[in-house]
């Protein structure tokens, strides 16, 4: 699927820029792009600020180390970013009353109260939703005013660097924005992987209680934490509806717990037949989870759009293994419905 992002691209220089535009290579090297991004960021802070030769230019490049230096996600850049800014914009035109306030009254007893009760208000605002915003204002006061008897002109230029570093900071925050939905993407294809790693394991009779299976489950459960927490800001960037995620969130975690369950009633030391009947429905939800990760890693919707014909239980099958291959036909149905959902989705997650 083309994105109209990358449609616009002149055909000769995709192959230059494909490193960069693959969301797969992004999300691989998020770390390094992020620093490469607030790297060049800081450049162009001090080479600006330096050549206008602006006094205290080096808050512009504070500024801007606050606004995105630990922002990653572009879903939570562009939410964070706006109240950061709102944090040093009302920091900074406080401290200017501040300072202004102190060269008509001259009153250092006065200024260190009203700079202590301003903090206090920010300090009770601090604790909740906005914190960030309400902390930062209280920063960015000081950095202003300092202890109320900095000069007007620093005051007014420390204003200037302030918002010189905002304006920056927003403008790096869309070079190579590294999106939520990408790590939302290949985690669950890699949550999926594993999942047909654990059911082969479970399948094919090997110990549950081994290490290398422990390890399996103990990585899905964190898939599935780390998943759970990316779900605001992926709503945010490619508008499905948290309902949505919530229902795919949701089937992801009841194929965990069927998988569970499966590795606690697979029958023991199977028969000839009854090991084809098992193989039948295990190759059949592997190709469903492997397919559903190669379409969440490429992009590619054709892997979900396979229909796969359900299995019937066996006339006169044992008790063990009908409770098995009930619990296997859930996770069968459990994946159905995974997968349309995804296959639903498609056209907003397929950055």
């Amino acid at each position: 699927m083309s994105h109209p992002r990358t449609a616009s691209i002149p055909s000769w220089l995709r192959p230059v820029l494909r490193p960069l535009l693959d969301p797969y290579r992004r999300y691989h090297h998020a770390r390094l792009i992020h620093a490469a991004r607030i790297a060049v960021g800081l450049l162009v802070s001090m080479l600006l600020t330096s050549g206008l030769n602006l006094p205290h230019g080096e808050w512009a490049s504070v500024t801007m180390l606050i606004v995105i230096g630990g922002l990653q996600h572009h879903g939570n850049i562009r939410k964070k970013s706006v109240e950061r800014a709102y944090g040093t914009l009302i920091g900074a035109g406080l401290g200017l009353f501040v300072v202004v306030q102190q060269g008509y009254l001259e009153m250092p007893l006065l200024t260190y109260t009203l700079m202590s009760v301003m903090c206090g208000f920010f300090a009770y605002h601090a604790i909740g939703k906005g914190g960030y915003t309400a902390l930062l204002s209280a920063i960015t006061l000081f950095i202003v005013a300092g202890h109320g008897v900095n000069p007007i002109s620093d005051g007014l230029w420390r204003t200037v660097d302030i918002l010189i570093g905002i304006v920056l900071a927003l403008a790096f925050s869309f070079a190579l924005p590294l999106y939520a939905v990408f790590s939302w993407r290949f985690n669950l294809a890699r949550g999926l992987r594993d999942c047909a790693k654990v059911y082969g394991r479970i399948s094919h009779g090997q110990a549950v209680t081994a290490d290398e299976h422990i390890k399996l489950t103990a990585s899905l459960n964190a898939v599935m934490l780390q998943l759970r927490s990316l779900l605001p800001s992926v709503s945010k960037e490619v508008r499905i509806s948290m309902v949505e995620l919530d229902a795919i969130q949701g089937q992801f975690r009841m194929c965990l717990s069927l998988l569970e369950i499966l590795a606690n009633i697979r029958p023991a030391n199977p028969d000839a037949a009854t090991r084809a009947i098992l193989d039948a429905d295990y190759r059949q939800n592997r190709r469903r989870l492997l397919g559903m990760a190669r379409a969440l890693q490429t992009g590619s919707g054709e892997h979900l759009k396979r229909s796969f014909e359900a299995l019937a239980l066996p006339a006169g099958a044992p008790g063990e293994l009908t409770g098995y291959l009930l619990m296997s036909q859930r996770l069968s149905l459990t994946l159905e419905d995974l997968q349309a959902r995804l296959a639903k989705t498609s056209r907003k997650w397929n950055l």
